[in-house]
């Protein structure tokens, strides 16, 4: 008779609980931190460790061992597996074995590399068959079993995000920030035990207009290329090497899900605050308003305009048509259609408020100009070219818009500008 199993007993709840939610199991769910604990747990029960040597045995030490196949090609399985061991941003046993843990979570694959765990024999005396979980065929079945019924259950994880695996299971919120080519970004940064931490953002930079990064965020990745364990200069060396290119950020946030600071982050922010006593974290981009009625759309905040038509003005497209195309668009008096109107890092995007429709994107180098007309504050417009294969030259449209208020339009055309002065464009 096979002895009762606590941690088999918790696992069994954990995964009934998940699969009575709706919709897949995304990293904010609040059983999935608990669900990775009690599989690792698990995995660790009875392990037999060395009797000498320094290395201590951990659960990837048997995974990144085990069979890839007779046939040659590469399986989900050995394809997880290889992915976990070449993670650049985890170091550690622990850190690959979490990250092969979240991949076979998503790919379905942790029942199947322990039923072949199971067929070999070296790599199963790994575990100790009276105490472990794996190592007893009475225990491993039920294991199994629920292992299945796992596979049931949809798991959308964000993999990439595995900086943190190597000291905690508690993952930082992440989000990816695309900027334009440009001069200086404005960020200052400062290196604390291999993370490159933005300790401030410097006021009128294309940092600050972004409105992304804040001061205690780290910067994980720039273009592809992992900043974990990053030595000191190394990312200001990188952004050197790809000035003149876009930029493409992941970003690790100070901020949890919950509004509080992320707990594995601490330690290092106490470190931080050692090296600069001024250091102090940043809640919010330093020119937004307080009570601004903005519409927020996948972490962005986005302005309610109305638009009031567009017009062609021909092959001149500077500030000097706004004047008088303005009230040429405002004397047809057509219907004003609700938008939303978004200042992104290297266009403007207008669409639909209704159905969230996109009406039109504008990259800043197709942009001329943007204004508005002195005896009405709140209306505003910018020039964008419209033919620019045009046998005689480019052509160009305005476009109107009318915001709520004076000091909306004054920061909408102070961020558009800002797109043209912060920005390089290479040939």
């Amino acid at each position: 008779m096979a002895r009762k199993e606590p941690l088999l007993s918790a696992l069994k709840g954990g995964v009934l609980r998940l699969r009575e939610g709706s919709g897949p199991c995304t990293d904010t769910s609040p059983h999935l931190v608990s669900l990775c604990q009690l599989l690792e747990s698990i995995l660790r029960k009875g392990l037999r460790q060395p009797a000498w040597g320094f290395r201590r045995r951990d659960y990837w030490h048997w995974l990144e061992q085990l069979p890839t196949g007779t046939s040659g090609r590469p399986t989900p399985l050995s394809i997880s597996i290889r992915r976990a061991g070449g993670c650049e941003r985890t170091r550690t046993a622990q850190g690959r074995g979490r990250y092969f843990l979240r991949l076979a979570l998503q790919g379905k694959v942790l029942a199947v590399a322990v039923r072949q765990l199971a067929q070999t024999p070296r790599l199963l005396e790994f575990y100790d068959p009276g105490s472990s979980i794996l190592g007893s065929e009475d225990l491993r079945e039920p294991f199994l079993s629920l292992l299945l019924v796992l596979t049931e259950i949809d798991f959308s994880l964000d993999v990439q995000n595995c900086s943190f695996l190597d000291e905690s299971w508690l993952l930082p919120v992440c989000c990816t920030y695309e900027t334009v080519p440009c001069r200086a970004l404005g960020m200052v940064l400062r290196y604390v035990d291999g993370r490159v931490f933005v300790t401030k953002v410097l006021p009128e930079s294309q940092a600050e207009v972004d409105e992304v990064v804040l001061a205690g965020d780290i910067l994980d990745e720039i273009n592809g290329c992992s900043l974990r364990y990053a030595c000191p200069g190394q990312a200001g060396a990188m952004l050197q090497r790809l000035k003149g290119q876009p930029l493409s950020f992941r970003l690790l946030r100070w901020r949890w899900h919950d509004g509080a600071v992320f707990e594995p982050l601490l330690p290092y922010l106490k470190a931080l605050k050692e090296k600069e006593p001024h250091f102090q974290l940043q809640h919010s981009p330093r020119h937004r308003g307080e009570g601004e009625p903005r519409q927020l759309q996948g972490g962005r905040l986005l302005y309610n305009l109305q638009y009031l038509g567009q017009t062609s003005v021909g092959t001149f497209g500077g500030k000097e048509v706004l004047e008088g195309d303005i009230p040429a668009v405002l004397e047809r008096d057509l219907a004003a259609l609700e938008v939303l109107f978004d200042v992104k890092e290297a266009e403007v995007l207008v669409q639909e408020k209704a159905s969230s429709k996109l009406l039109c994107r504008h990259p800043y180098p197709s942009i001329s100009c943007v204004g508005r007309c002195t005896w009405s504050p709140r209306i505003f417009a910018f020039c964008v070219i419209s033919s620019p294969e045009s046998p005689d030259g480019s052509t160009f449209d305005c476009l109107v818009f009318a915001s709520s208020s004076e000091q909306e339009c004054e920061e909408i055309i102070g961020r558009i500008a800002a797109g043209f002065k912060h920005t390089e464009w290479f040939v």
